[in-house]
């Protein structure tokens, strides 16, 4: 089943401006990455969002996990703070080819679904 930019969370539903498979910027650090799993609102702890999230984007705004290009780890960040990236250059980590297949136009292709 191809993914959706719709996500689905109780009553309501929100649509996600980015998808999985898809390589964004950060706004405000400029690093690239690609998407490997979308949540509808913010789903980390309270802690987290205190220490981690110094903007205090939106929590009831998807958030996205991205695996950060040149880095073997990654982040977790709030779609207000995601750009279209718009270099077409490889991103290298080590976890791409086993959670995608490259596909056209710098879109990836999920090899399975993760949620």
């Amino acid at each position: 089943m191809a993914y959706e930019n719709m996500i689905h969370k109780l009553d309501r539903t929100t649509v996600a401006r980015f998808s999985m498979g898809q390589v964004v910027e950060h706004k405000k650090f400029g690093y690239r990455g690609i998407i490997f799993d979308v949540d509808a609102t913010f789903s980390q702890s309270s802690e987290w969002y205190d220490m981690m999230a110094k903007s205090r984007p939106n929590k009831d705004r998807p958030w996205y996990h991205i695996l950060v290009d040149g880095e073997t780890h990654s982040t977790y960040v709030a779609e207000e703070n995601l750009l279209f990236s718009d270099t077409a250059d490889t991103i290298n980590h080590p976890l791409v080819s086993q959670l995608f297949v490259e596909a056209k136009n710098g879109q990836h292709a999920a090899r399975q679904t993760l949620n």
